[in-house]
């Protein structure tokens, strides 16, 4: 989706305060969450906010394919598309 790559945990919330700190409203909903096996899950999420300053709202639909690790989410991989999402579930780590 073009967001980059946030290698730890400094870089990720860098990430996630500049990505939060464009909205006085934010919501985030989980709609499915899928076990692929082998330690693979695949969340839809919908994100939602009013942006800074705005009456508008903007939302964000996507897919997230999480590789999980003893317990730990070890990586990410965000998807605009779902059966891309899918695809990239079940590639080998």
């Amino acid at each position: 989706m073009g967001l980059g790559v946030y290698k730890g945990l400094a870089a990720t919330r860098g990430f996630f305060e500049d990505w939060l700190g464009n909205y006085d409203e934010f919501q985030v909903d989980v709609e499915e969450i899928l076990d692929l096996g082998s330690g693979v899950t695949l969340a839809v999420i919908v994100q939602q906010g009013r942006p800074a300053g705005s009456d508008g709202e903007v939302q964000l639909r996507y897919a997230a394919v999480a590789v999980w690790a003893d317990g730990l989410i070890e990586r990410v991989t965000n998807c605009g598309d779902q059966d891309e999402a899918r695809a990239a579930g079940r590639t080998p780590r």
